[in-house]
């Protein structure tokens, strides 16, 4: 057996049975092993962040990992920014980089990297297999890592002559790593928040937290004491809908966050982050929080949120609560696109169990206030700011679902350019994916930036924001791409467009002019 068998046999039996791939040269005989051998899903993106993002996007919803193939050094490199949003948003995957041969690689032949190092920045475990006999094991420890809450980025390193050597041995599956226990002492300093403070009191919660487990686990608290709850701005899945709590986010925008986070005394952090801003600004703090708050780590990230929330109800001895009484479905709407518009024409239209990946960036902030009353559904944020993840996220996410619950991709035209390649792997794989492709032409986002920092933009800083000239013509990318596609003017036209695609069983683009 080949190390590359191994490895494909290794990791359908402990349950990944999902590559996204975009092979090269290196791979090639661990490419002929998934040809070989039955059991994997092969998905081929155009370029490897597409292949990393949709790695991210099939985690969020499937709760368990898929593997990616990249190629070498390069490869990894240009999927390095949606492994940073993937790490953020705490989805295991286990990346398989191709590489030189062991005794080739001394010889610095062009493609040679030192891809240990590029690994590290956004993986927990990295290691490289030196010989066949190696692969199927390490392929198993892999699998282990990219299991664990939190700190699940698995890279694993494949020369070329470990992968086509004779002696793999493939290896049973090793048990999945219990999550760090919940610190007794941490229960108890928050269910004393939570006694004493009443509505100076912070439930904030992160990562899991948004469950909607966690959600009634931390509605119970906040009913029985008075304090409020808020979601981190940053947040993988969101459980949202009718029949959900109302969760709103911290803002965005750091003078909107540090003003809503003002009053509260103490912050209890359920899987969350103490609150900061996503840049510095002159003359403005980093951290959001008033000074004086005491945070409470009750969970982090790494740790079991469900059971520290559970904890916490146990020590206080608090009832179960009824959710307030939830918001209506929009009715639909009509007129020029709005963000509130937008919104509205979303939640009076939504399937129940769609999905909503959302990089609709600055214009899709205040999205959550009109949706509240839409059918139930999953709401995936773009996690670690490195634009270019929505589209690929969505492709990942329509094929975690095993292709039964249909993908809304709310994408700004500026970051879409990053990864547009996601509707051709969208098209090829059939996927039940509608774009509302919302075409501003400007990276307004950084228009806001711009002023943020006190900044006064001339004529060269507007040309550099611009995207009107000349204009993207999305419609015939889309096609291009094997997508059907149509341009819409006003949300009336965009809700017919969005009902009837909800019906096909392939992707479909409607371009949102702004």
């Amino acid at each position: 057996m080949t190390g590359a068998e191994s490895l494909v046999r290794t990791m359908i039996a402990g349950g990944v049975d999902t590559c996204f791939a975009n092979p090269g040269t290196s791979e090639m005989h661990f490419v002929a092993a998934l040809d070989q051998i039955p059991g994997m899903r092969c998905v081929l993106g155009l370029q490897e962040n597409v292949v990393t993002g949709m790695a991210d996007g099939f985690y969020r919803i499937a709760d368990r990992p898929a593997c990616t193939l990249l190629h070498c050094g390069p490869g990894l490199a240009n999927g390095l920014a949606n492994l940073h949003n993937a790490r953020r948003a705490g989805s295991g995957m286990v990346n398989i980089v191709g590489d030189q041969a062991t005794y080739h690689a001394p010889l610095d032949a062009p493609l040679t990297a030192d891809i240990e190092a590029l690994a590290r920045t956004v993986s927990a475990w990295v290691r490289t297999s030196a010989r066949p006999q190696d692969v199927g094991q390490d392929a198993a420890a892999a699998m282990q890592a990219a299991r664990t809450i939190a700190r699940n980025l698995a890279t694993l390193i494949l020369p070329s002559d470990s992968s086509w050597g004779r002696g793999g041995v493939v290896a049973e599956p090793l048990p999945k790593l219990r999550a760090p226990a919940i610190d007794p002492h941490a229960v108890e300093a928050a269910a004393a928040a939570l006694r004493s403070g009443g509505p100076n009191v912070l439930i904030l919660l992160g990562g899991r937290g948004f469950r909607a487990v966690s959600q009634r686990l931390a509605w119970r608290l906040a009913h029985a004491s008075g304090a409020a709850i808020l979601g981190e701005f940053v947040a993988p899945r969101v459980e949202r809908g009718a029949g959900r709590l109302p969760l709103e986010r911290i803002p965005y925008d750091t003078d909107a966050a540090t003003k809503v986070l003002a009053r509260y005394t103490d912050i209890v952090l359920v899987g969350a982050r103490p609150p900061v801003s996503f840049f510095a600004y002159p003359d403005k703090p980093s951290r959001q929080h008033a000074n004086d708050a005491r945070l409470h780590i009750l969970a982090r990230p790494e740790q079991d949120v469900e059971t520290a929330l559970a904890a916490v109800v146990d020590a206080l001895g608090v009832p179960d609560a009824a959710y307030p009484a939830g918001a209506d479905r929009p009715q639909r709407v009509t007129g020029k696109p709005s963000p509130e518009g937008l919104a509205r024409m979303l939640a009076s239209v939504m399937p129940e169990g769609a999905i909503v990946s959302d990089e609709s960036i600055s214009f899709g902030r205040g999205l959550y206030a009109e949706t509240h009353g839409a059918a139930p559904h999953d709401w995936l944020h773009l996690t670690g700011g490195a634009i270019g993840d929505g589209l690929p996220v969505a492709t990942g996410a329509a094929i975690g679902a095993g292709g039964s619950r249909r993908v809304i991709s709310l994408q700004a035209d500026g970051s879409a350019m990053y990864s547009l390649q996601s509707l051709w792997t969208q098209a090829r794989e059939r996927l039940p994916v509608t774009t509302v492709l919302l075409s501003n032409r400007k990276y307004n986002i950084l228009i806001g930036e711009y002023k943020g920092v006190g900044a006064v933009p001339g004529q060269t800083a507007m040309n550099m924001l611009d995207l009107s000239n000349p204009g993207i013509g999305w419609v015939k990318l889309a096609e291009g791409m094997g997508v059907e596609a149509v341009q819409a003017h006003s949300l009336e036209q965009c809700a017919d467009m969005l009902e009837a695609s909800f019906h096909l069983a392939r992707p479909f683009l409607v371009e949102l002019v702004i």
